[in-house]
């Protein structure tokens, strides 16, 4: 046996957004949108996000932050190229 914890395979959009240090609404716009994975479970259809959906869309916003950065569209210290 190991003293690793078993994480779970799926979070509530409230254990998403504690991870990704935002509110809760914010990662239910994620999922209404379709940016982020999600499914309905349960007779309230309750979300839950798939650890791994999870990760993909971490993976898939620093693609896209390096993009915006090597097309200048953002510096790399985190300011917009246009100073805001």
């Amino acid at each position: 046996m190991t003293d690793v914890p078993a994480q779970r395979r799926f979070l509530t959009p409230t254990q998403v957004a504690e991870e990704l240090n935002v509110k809760p609404n914010q990662i239910h716009a994620l999922i209404k949108t379709g940016e982020l994975r999600a499914l309905q479970v349960g007779g309230r259809g309750m979300w839950r996000v798939g650890r791994q959906d999870l990760e993909d869309y971490i993976a898939e916003g620093y693609r896209r932050t390096a993009e915006r950065i090597a097309a200048g569209e953002i510096a790399d210290d985190g300011e917009t190229a246009e100073g805001e």
